[in-house]
């Protein structure tokens, strides 16, 4: 009774976990989606590919209670081609008084097509830099949210979100998601002195001057325009401190910007933050800001968004706090080189989540989620991790709770699973660390080629499956008792999808006995309809397809076959070990058909249709034996001298 108790109680906890961290996923995936909205209506502008960003100055006037901002942003950039003009995207609700190079004014033109086209005094030619500075005002473009006002218990507030497109509404850009701003920013923003202001980087100064406050930022690493963030409001700040606190990775300021109606409740619930950084930083390396800082800034939009050094949070929940952390390694640190690449943003930083699912909570509540994962993928018959070019223009598909979170996910869990914790992990260390990708861009091969040179596999069997094509496999087990402390197991799979017609990967098993014994195996299923004879050190009553979830299915089962017990029983073969030739002995009621021999690799050999036959010119070592009957099939194995 007690038993059932605890099971009873345990099973409820489990439910209530997983509706929880459901929830607030996929209320987290409708804030990046409804970020990310504009990606349907805009692509990279072909007039912006002529130059390369290498710094910003960003001056913002703003005050939370009134729709506008004014502005004085200067550029730095190299030229790639020669220029006689520069175009930047800037909305056409903002209007631009001037722009100068030096103390020279230069002719400019806001063409209605969301651009703004610049005459540069003299062509800048190949290689050369320069610099403009461009001063504006507004009310900004209001189609994609990326610049809202409101209010929050009464008290106005600010705050921009510009994924992956939405920048150009409030500061003249470049939104291509290829170009880093390469040696930083620094953003200065103006607002009432009775509010604090938030943006990217370290805090250098604020500066009360009359009624207002100009604050003073500034982020030194590489950055895109789209993660590039400002909120002003009443906030309450709440210091933490996160980081091993060795000499290699000492400690760092984590900066939060609370609501004060519920600065008491956020707290409690930050707590857990230095943990959860601390935990990443031991698996996958140094937080990758921490000349720097981290923090949160609450906001009104329902989820968070992931802006370098400061992601911006509508809670504080413990899945959000660690999915948005999580990405300031996978997409600020190492940021998806196209929109097709979405996974190596949001499937590897759910992941992370899940890993802090493993280590805070328990074994079990991991398992749950990867089987909520696994059920949501497995819900429809396809979807393919790396987008087609026509995928990758559609919002839907490009934020897919299903495909890029989930799938993404699970694929890095097995990766994790086919290749071992050790080398895995190291496997992510490089990755971040590669100098050609680190504070720059990574696509999917480069990632593949850092797992492979790690484990020293080849994956284009696996990364074409579970990546490039679709769907999944259905797995069909059978299992016997084949003699003596060893068990034959046959694998079959079915595939969800025509893009692949056989998913390899190892397939976990789990044997369980008299008294709650187990056994675990995990079996390098290559090809279909595969025999394996494995020990088991104890006569199995049970069997199990993958307890623990590791792989992405659907409807498999796993089956102890004991009428193959029963026949295997009556079935000798002898002698054994044999040298020169060998029989099988079957009882008087059974007729043999053919015997298939198969090495320790499941290869078949050869087949006999008598049941006495020559073995001499086999290799030394073990064989395995497939004997078909009229009763049925039987397997057993012998050693050849």
């Amino acid at each position: 009774m007690k038993k059932f108790a605890l099971l009873f109680a345990l099973y409820f906890s489990l439910a209530g976990f997983s509706q929880h961290h459901d929830d607030e996923f996929h209320q987290m995936v409708e804030a990046e989606m409804k970020a990310a909205a504009s990606v349907i209506n805009y692509q990279v502008n072909p007039n912006t590919q002529n130059y390369n960003v290498t710094y910003h100055k960003l001056e913002f006037t703003v005050d939370p209670a009134v729709y506008f901002i004014s502005g004085t942003v200067t550029t730095n950039f190299t030229a790639l081609t020669d220029m006689t003009t520069i175009t930047f995207d800037l909305a056409n609700e903002l209007t631009v008084s001037s722009v100068t190079q030096g103390a020279a004014n230069l002719t400019f033109n806001q063409n209605g097509n969301d651009e703004l086209v610049i005459i540069l005094p003299a062509t800048l030619t190949a290689g050369n830099s320069a610099a403009v500075k461009i001063t504006y005002s507004g009310p900004p473009a209001t189609g994609d949210g990326s610049f809202t006002t409101g209010t929050h218990n009464g008290t106005p507030v600010l705050y921009t979100l510009s994924e992956p497109f939405g920048a150009k509404d409030w500061w003249p850009c470049k939104q291509d998601l290829n170009d880093k701003a390469d040696n930083g920013i620094d953003v200065y923003i103006t607002a009432p002195s009775a509010y604090t202001s938030v943006s990217n980087g370290l805090q250098q100064s604020a500066i009360v001057n009359g009624g207002n406050k100009t604050t003073h930022f500034h982020h030194g690493y590489p950055i895109p325009a789209y993660l590039i963030a400002i909120a002003v409001t009443n906030y309450q700040i709440y210091n933490q401190q996160a980081g091993l606190g060795t000499v290699e990775s000492p400690f760092f300021p984590v900066v939060n910007y609370l609501y004060p109606e519920t600065a008491a409740a956020s707290q409690m619930n930050l707590a857990v933050t230095p943990a959860i950084l601390n935990f990443f930083e031991s698996i996958i390396g140094p937080y990758p800001f921490r000349n720097e800082k981290y923090g949160h800034a609450q906001w009104g939009w329902p989820g968070g968004m992931e802006h370098t050094t400061v992601s911006f949070m509508v809670n504080f929940s413990r899945d959000l706090v660690s999915h948005e952390m999580a990405h300031q390694w996978f997409g600020d640190k190492v940021t998806c080189g196209s929109w097709k690449d979405i996974w190596l943003n949001e499937g590897i930083t759910e992941y992370c989540s899940g890993l802090v699912i493993q280590n805070f909570d328990s074994e079990a509540n991991f398992t749950t989620w990867k089987a909520n994962k696994i059920n949501n993928i497995t819900s429809q018959p396809g979807g393919n991790l790396y987008l087609t070019d026509a995928q990758a223009t559609n919002i839907n598909t490009i934020f897919s709770s299903r495909i890029s979170y989930d799938k993404g996910s699970m694929v890095t869990h097995m990766l994790r699973y086919k290749l071992g914790d050790t080398v895995f992990f190291q496997a992510l260390r490089n990755y971040l660390n590669d100098p050609d990708l680190a504070y720059g861009y990574a696509v999917t091969p480069d990632f593949q080629a850092h797992l492979e040179a790690a484990s020293g596999m080849d994956l284009n069997e696996f990364f074409n499956d579970w990546v490039y094509m679709q769907g999944y496999p259905t797995y069909t087990i059978h299992a016997y008792n084949s003699g003596a402390g060893q068990a034959t197991v046959h694998i079959q799979q079915t595939s969800s999808h025509p893009s692949v017609s056989f998913f390899e990967m190892p397939v976990p098993i789990r044997f369980t006995g008299p008294g709650g014994l187990t056994h675990d195996v995990i079996l390098d299923n290559t090809v279909n309809n595969q025999y394996f004879t494995v020990p088991v050190p104890f006569t199995f009553t049970g069997v199990q397809f993958d307890p623990n979830k590791n792989i992405i299915s659907r409807n498999s089962t796993a089956t102890l076959d004991t009428e193959g017990f029963t026949l295997n029983s009556s079935v000798k073969l002898y002698p054994n070990p044999a040298n020169d030739n060998i029989s099988i002995q079957l009882p008087a009621a059974v007729v043999f058909e053919k015997a298939e021999i198969y090495n320790t690799l499941g290869q078949l050999i050869t087949t006999k249709n008598s049941p006495d036959f020559d073995v001499s010119q086999l290799a030394s070592g073990v064989h395995f034996v497939k004997i078909q009957t009229s009763e049925g099939t039987i397997h057993k194995n012998f050693i050849k001298k």
